[in-house]
């Protein structure tokens, strides 16, 4: 790995910027950031986690122009963890009061971005972080541009906010700004999953700490399918499926089982998805234990229950081969 250090030790934010295979996308990053009109210092941490691609000499071009500003980190091998090694390393060498977290294919669109969240944590010491809405554009055209949160969106959050029934999910990773040094301990479920922004803001909020809401759009949250982790999330795939079983049971642990029966219907939820999974569509023996398990969790209503039942339990060709080997003895009588 190759770490160019930065001297500076007044630091008030560090913006922390991963990449992979961004080259078409990492300076509306980099430039987004470097127009940003403060009244502090700061420094952007780069770290590519060994892109095939470019990326790394564009860090260096920009490390060439802004040496008291950009700090690459270019590691000779892919640190693995879903990239939140990658994360982990950054982290360890950021020196700011607060850190900025942002993808590589993401940008600011606001210049004042930085100076508002920071002003606000600055004047409001008992919010552990702030965050504004995001666009979320998808480079293939497949959707409609969209925003992360809704015009009800909540003003101010707790770790509670997070919790839901189904996933839960609206601080873009480019929208944040949090307290650096909250988080002490990162837990095995949290290296295990691949969601990062998810069990961050539960870390993040455990000990019940506020998360401000700024209401204006500030960021591009950007869906391409050559380098976007968004597009990894297989909600057909078991692997994936299973994946995010165990982040919620690690958050559940995290927090006590305070949220237990809550999170055991998000968690039924995956379950059910497993069911159609392209490894189990027509497998019985594996849907069968998994529909036992989903009504476990779930505890849904009997209409539901009959239909899983039917389904994946006791489907159709089970009940014709039991009704062939319950008539069969009075076939071979008849017969006779």
């Amino acid at each position: 790995m190759n770490t160019f250090p930065n001297e500076n030790s007044d630091i008030k934010v560090s913006v922390i910027v991963l990449t992979y295979n961004h080259e078409k996308f990492i300076r509306k990053t980099l430039d987004s950031i470097l127009s940003q009109q403060i009244n502090f210092k700061f420094e952007v941490i780069v770290g590519d986690d060994a892109s095939p691609d470019s990326t790394a000499d564009i860090i260096r071009e920009y490390y060439a122009k802004y040496p008291d500003i950009i700090v690459p980190m270019l590691h000779e091998k892919n640190l693995g963890g879903f990239g939140k090694n990658n994360t982990l390393a950054a982290l360890a060498i950021a020196k700011g009061k607060y850190i900025a977290p942002m993808d590589g294919d993401d940008y600011w669109t606001s210049d004042q971005k930085l100076q508002k969240l920071a002003d606000f944590l600055d004047q409001n010491p008992d919010f552990v972080a702030c965050f504004h809405n995001a666009e979320i554009i998808f480079d293939d055209d497949s959707h409609p541009n969209q925003f992360v949160n809704a015009p009800d969106q909540k003003e101010i959050v707790t770790v509670e906010d997070f919790i839901g029934e189904e996933e839960v999910w609206f601080i873009a990773t480019s929208a944040i700004l949090f307290r650096n040094g909250v988080i002490t301990h990162y837990p095995q479920w949290f290296h295990e999953s691949k969601s990062g922004d998810i069990p961050r803001y539960i870390l993040l909020g455990k000990g019940g700490t506020k998360f401000k809401y700024i209401n204006e759009t500030m960021s591009v949250y950007r869906k391409n399918r050559n380098s976007g982790m968004s597009f990894t999330d297989g909600y057909k795939d078991v692997e994936f499926l299973q994946n995010r079983i165990g982040m919620y049971r690690g958050i559940d642990q995290e927090l006590d089982y305070k949220f237990h029966e809550t999170l055991n219907k998000n968690i039924a939820r995956y379950y059910r998805m497993m069911l159609d999974s392209k490894q189990f569509v027509g497998k019985y023996f594996k849907q069968m234990p998994t529909a036992i398990t989903y009504l476990r969790l779930a505890k849904p209503s009997s209409e539901i229950q009959r239909e899983i039942i039917r389904e994946y339990i006791f489907p159709k060709w089970l009940s014709n081969l039991y009704s062939f080997f319950a008539l069969l003895p009075h076939r071979i009588k008849k017969s006779l």
